[in-house]
């Protein structure tokens, strides 16, 4: 190894990188222009998925969205375009034939309204709602709390309203718990508070209030307008759709083959089908990246191979005046890991500089797409050390090349 700390080492690589500049930096930009690719396109890629989770945030992805609609098929003497509702005795049955594969499920009734407080009123969407809702849309509370199965019970006439609607109602700087609104002329007390989300948000402006007090209020007996299911873990959702809905229409006398009769929308496919994109992207990334490192690692070899070629009488002098067949073959592997590791340096500098650009232009603000676009250090370290490894035994080539030059061969080169 104490070649390596010898001047004459470095003065002789020196020497050669000087005598074929533009060779030399064709040579590092072909390397750089790799690990620079890797670093850049594997940035973008986590980029997008951390945009993609912001968007989903805490939304229970894995879920089916079901309504009805109008019968397109007549069946058991009922007529083409019949409409009908979703009942609550719907879920007891969804619940009990699907235990092992529903993890949650969220029945929902929806109106607007007009919502007044003191001299100020204006019509936003009220929403009958179980608790568990907050497990498949997390909320962001800023005050007090949100449904729970208490007010379930006790068909409480609370309600939990967005800012926005707090912002319209109140006073600034008014603490909203335990205040009154008035809801289709019906006092409710203010429970909760919760601010605007980044991620999907189904609702908007909504004021919540117990599935149980909206039964009782709207008189909508046992009728639901949509519901939410999620799926365990692991579970076929889209099988778990096509299921749900035959059962559906077993439930309501709907023919096994209409297609109108219920409407639904698997949040769970459309996200598998863009993680499947995301993966096939990180897959093409890891490809291209590799692939033209390894060109360039290639193109250091035919350098190194031509530089032997033209230092044949060079090495024909070392090798008359001592130099053993190691020390030649040290120097070219050396002077091979060296414009490997330059090439990787810069490549990853510049790739971290344009990610830096990149989460600056569009990874900042609420419409940001690519967020954090960063690469692990561990695949940085990974990519940087097989970088070196393949510089090193690309030398090996040349190396053996200038080895097996004969010293009295050399000297009578021209």
């Amino acid at each position: 190894m104490n070649f390596l700390f010898e001047a004459d080492t470095w003065q002789e690589i020196y020497g050669s990188i000087r005598k074929n500049k533009i060779r030399t930096v064709i040579t590092i930009i072909g390397v750089l222009w790799g690990i620079f690719l890797l670093v850049v396109l594997l940035g973008a890629a986590r980029g997008m998925e951390n945009g993609f989770k912001k968007i989903f945030g805490d939304f229970a992805t894995n879920s089916v969205f079901v309504w009805t609609q109008a019968t397109d098929t007549p069946f058991k003497g009922f007529q083409e375009g019949r409409t009908f509702n979703l009942k609550t005795k719907d879920i007891e049955a969804l619940k009990s034939e699907y235990s092992n594969q529903i993890k949650l499920l969220a029945p929902r009734n929806q109106t607007n309204n007009l919502i007044i407080r003191d001299f100020k009123s204006a019509n936003y969407q009220v929403s009958g709602d179980y608790p568990v809702l907050d497990k498949i849309q997390k909320k962001s509370l800023i005050y007090g709390r949100f449904l729970n199965e208490n007010d379930m019970l006790s068909t409480a006439k609370v309600t939990v309203i967005s800012e926005e609607m707090y912002k319209f109602l109140f006073d600034r700087n008014e603490i909203p718990i335990g205040e009154y609104i008035k809801i289709n002329s019906i006092n409710y007390k203010v429970i909760g508070v919760y601010g605007p989300s980044n991620a999907i948000d189904l609702d908007g402006d909504t004021a919540y209030i117990p599935f149980t007090t909206f039964k009782r209020v709207y008189n909508t007996a046992n009728n639901i307008d949509w519901m939410v299911i999620t799926a365990n873990e692991g579970i076929d959702i889209e099988q778990m759709e096509k299921d749900v809905l035959l059962t559906l229409k077993n439930l309501h006398n709907v023919h096994p083959e209409d297609k109108r009769a219920f409407g639904s929308f698997n949040l769970g496919t459309r996200i598998a089908k863009f993680t499947g994109f995301l993966t096939g992207m990180q897959f093409l990334t890891w490809f291209v990246g590799i692939a033209t490192l390894v060109a360039g690692v290639f193109a250091i070899g035919n350098i190194l191979l031509i530089t032997v070629k033209e230092r044949t009488k060079e090495i024909g002098i070392r090798r008359a005046l001592g130099a053993t067949p190691k020390d030649i073959r040290q120097q070219i592997i050396l002077e091979s890991v060296f414009l490997t590791t330059i090439a990787g340096m810069l490549g990853i500098i510049f790739g971290g500089f344009v990610l830096f650009l990149i989460d600056w232009k569009f990874g900042q603000g609420e419409d940001a797409t690519l967020i954090n676009p960063t690469v692990n250090i561990p695949i940085i370290m990974i990519a940087f050390a097989t970088l070196i490894v393949l510089g090193t035994l690309i030398g090996l080539i040349p190396a053996h090349m200038a080895t097996v030059v004969k010293p009295i061969e050399a000297l009578r080169e021209e």
